[in-house]
Parts: structure tokens; C-alpha cells; sequence
């Protein structure tokens, strides 16, 4: 048995007064940030103390009424974020801390405690869940929690974070079970090719396809929400605040990138979910996605070529977010007990998966790929050949062993070469 944390996110439903509640508390938290960054930049580097932080901020919520509204749970959650902020940049992995501007595309508020949630589940659809300083909110019931009692010591709620994007206030709790370790995997193993036309293409012939993430009457509003924002921010002066009008047109079209983000997740959720489900070895490629989305369009003395066409291609490939597939993939065939194994990406697509030749002219159609090897001949799926090379590669020795300390899968072991014929 080991205890696994994981997160799980709900849509709240708030009334008007709730929803001004919830933003007066973002706002504070906002705020909190913002006075924990003034008093940084104003104390010597010996008083930057986490004692000398939090008698600032206790000082500042009896000054300051507004602040009032947020918890003091939330204002401790800010002061430790804060600093967990400072020591990332400090270590190199992240840009150091600044002040957080009033009109922000993401907004949140934690709550620390867990018991101070009383999450009760009153429909088949619909939870409710106690806010601090708010009230009794609704949410949307997707996933059974730990509630009632069905709730222990090693399988609770310890907290939750109420966050604000484009499509409205969200909570994400976080959870904590203790679970058996998984049995090893007894499925096949199996490659996986990932492209544009066909996103997820197996080496049995399976493939995992969707649809346009908007709809045809989305993309037109987007298209227009687009040219009125253009339009209107021409009307702008230089160091002039955006208007009213600009910033709702602003929220209006993060909406709908957000909603198109949305179905993209739920997309790769299903699809990766199913295939950690039925496969115990699954085979990807080791992509260098940075580089493959690069501009083409050079430099003045070396222009590009064909830097439209590329810009497309760039679009379409980050579109289909590649890496957070294989993210999602690498935690959940480990939740299954099966593996997740990276190999060279290199002519994947060019190499003939029967002769294992790659022969110019091969893939002359993009969906088709046609073996020009006199002795082989071999036609078939473009997408389904390249699945077919990327499995065989794990099957010759050729698996890349993750990182130490940066996988959350098994550890694959190397295959010996095969013998040469």
C-alpha cells in the first residue's frame, strides 16, 4: 500500500452575491501578494525573515479592513507561496517574483484545511462544498471523493484551491488515498505515432482521431471577436489603459480558446486513459517539440522559405500538444503497473517497417506509404508504418532510459540487440 495525491477539479455555480464574495478574495489575495512584494523590496536582506513576513501581514489585516475577507488560512497560504516562489527562482527554476496586475487572466485563493470544507454530496450531479468566508456552494459531481464515510485518515480531502480562468471560479481539491501498488501489467506492448491528420496512430492498426476543437459558428465568432479587438485597440493611445469595451472583448475570445482547451483535455484524457488500460508496454517517440515548432522565417541576410505554410504546421502541432499526451500517458501506465518507454525519433516516418530500408520516394502521399524497395513493395498507412518502426526500435535494444529523478514510470530495462542476419 502507498498513499497517492492527485488533484481533481469542479465547476463551481455561484450567484451574483457569491461570486462577488469569492472575487473580493481573490482580489485580497492579490492584494496580500502585492504588500508581501513591496515589503521584500523594502527590508534588508537580513530582516527577509518568514517571522518578520508574517508579523507584516497580521499588521496589515487589522490596518487595511479590505483584507479583511480573505481567511487568515488563505493569507498564510500566500505568504509561504510567496516564499517557495523566491526559493524556485533561487534555484534556477523559475523567474523571480513581481507584483500581479488587477486584471488578470488567472486568479485563485487557497484553503489550506480540509475539514474546513464539509464536502457533501446531495445529487447524482451536484456536491456542495463549504467556503470559508463565502458559504455553502454547489459544484459539479464528476468524481467520487472521499466524503462521509467513505472519508479515513489515509483517504481524505486535505484542502482545495479555488481558481478563476476564463470559464468562470473552479475548486480543485486536493486529494489523498492510500492504494495498492499495481500488478505488473500482462498487456501487449504496442508503438505510438503522433501526428496532425491523425493525432494517435497505434502499431495494430488502431487509431485515435477527434474533431475541430470549435465548431464551425465558434470559429466564425472567434474570427470576429478577433478583428473587433484588432479593430478597436487601434483606437488606443500609447501608455492609454484598455477600455472597457477592449478588455470584454478580450474575455470573450480567452473563453473560447479556454473552451477549445477544455475539449482537447477531455479528449486526451479518454484517449490515454483507454490505451494505459489495455496495453502493459507503451512505446513513444523521444520528440523535441521546441525545435520541430520552430519559425521559419530566418533571418534578414537568410530569409526562410515557405514560412506561412510552416507557420500552419507549427499551429496544427501545437494544437495537438504532443508532450502533455505522453505526460498523461507516463503517469497512467504507471497507476496500471505497465511502462512507458521513449526511443529515437529519427526516420521513423522514412523507414519501410517490413524491410526496415528507407528508400527515396517513399512517401510521396502524406497518407500513404509506398515501399520503393524492388525486393519489398511494401504499401500501407503512413501513421501505421511509423507506430510499426517505433515498436520495432524498442524491440532491437534501442529504448531510452528516463532521467533519474524526473520519470514517474518504471524503469525499462534495455533489450540485447538483435542478432544480424
Amino acid at each position: 500500500m502507498e498513499k497517492r495525491q492527485f488533484g481533481h477539479r469542479a465547476r463551481l455555480v455561484l450567484d451574483l452575491a457569491l461570486l462577488r464574495k469569492t472575487d473580493d478574495q481573490a482580489h485580497a489575495a492579490r492584494t496580500m501578494w502585492n504588500l508581501l512584494h513591496a515589503w521584500w523590496q523594502m527590508m534588508p536582506k537580513d530582516r527577509r525573515t518568514l517571522a518578520n513576513a508574517d508579523a507584516a501581514i497580521r499588521q496589515a489585516r487589522k490596518d487595511i479592513d479590505f483584507l479583511a475577507v480573505l481567511p487568515a488560512q488563505a493569507a498564510q497560504a500566500v505568504l509561504k507561496t510567496y516564499f517557495q516562489a523566491w526559493k524556485n527562482c533561487w534555484d534556477g527554476r523559475a523567474d523571480a517574483p513581481n507584483f500581479k496586475g488587477r486584471f488578470r487572466s488567472v486568479m485563485s485563493v487557497d484553503i489550506p484545511q480540509g475539514r474546513d470544507l464539509n464536502v457533501v454530496r446531495v445529487h447524482r450531479r451536484w456536491g456542495v462544498v463549504n467556503i470559508p468566508k463565502v458559504g455553502r456552494v454547489r459544484f459539479r459531481w464528476t468524481k467520487d471523493l472521499p466524503v462521509g464515510k467513505r472519508a479515513s485518515t489515509d483517504n481524505r480531502i486535505t484542502g482545495a484551491r479555488l481558481v478563476k480562468d476564463a470559464l468562470g471560479w473552479h475548486i480543485a481539491f486536493r486529494v489523498q488515498t492510500l492504494e495498492r501498488q499495481p500488478e505488473p501489467h500482462t498487456g501487449p506492448e504496442v508503438g505510438i505515432d503522433v501526428g496532425v491528420t491523425v493525432p494517435v496512430a497505434l502499431s495494430d492498426g488502431t487509431t485515435y482521431g477527434h474533431d475541430e476543437w470549435l465548431t464551425a459558428k465558434e470559429k466564425v465568432k472567434l474570427l470576429r471577436l478577433e478583428q473587433r479587438a484588432a479593430h478597436r485597440k487601434t483606437f488606443r493611445k500609447p501608455a492609454e489603459r484598455t477600455s472597457g469595451r477592449l478588455r470584454a472583448t478580450y474575455d470573450q475570445i480567452a473563453g473560447l480558446r479556454a473552451k477549445a482547451k477544455r475539449r482537447a483535455l477531455d479528449w486526451q484524457h479518454q484517449t490515454t486513459t483507454s490505451i494505459a488500460n489495455k496495453y502493459g508496454t507503451v512505446v513513444v517517440e523521444a520528440l523535441h517539440i521546441t525545435s520541430m515548432v520552430r519559425s521559419a522565417k530566418g533571418t534578414v541576410e537568410a530569409p526562410g522559405k515557405n514560412v506561412a505554410q510552416k507557420s500552419g504546421l507549427n499551429r496544427s502541432i501545437s494544437g495537438e500538444a504532443w508532450g502533455r499526451t505522453v505526460t498523461m500517458l507516463a503517469y497512467k501506465t504507471a497507476r496500471q503497473g505497465g511502462t512507458l518507454v521513449k526511443v529515437p525519433a529519427p526516420d521513423t516516418s522514412r523507414r519501410c517497417s517490413a524491410c526496415g530500408l528507407i528508400t527515396p520516394g517513399s512517401r510521396e502521399d502524406q497518407a500513404t506509404f509506398v515501399c520503393k524497395n524492388p525486393d519489398c513493395g511494401w504499401t500501407g498507412n503512413a501513421d501505421h508504418n511509423a507506430s510499426r518502426n517505433v515498436l520495432h526500435l524498442y524491440r532491437m535494444g534501442l529504448a531510452l532510459i528516463p532521467a533519474a529523478g524526473r520519470a514517474v514510470v518504471r524503469r525499462a530495462r534495455r533489450v540485447k540487440p538483435a542478432t544480424a542476419r
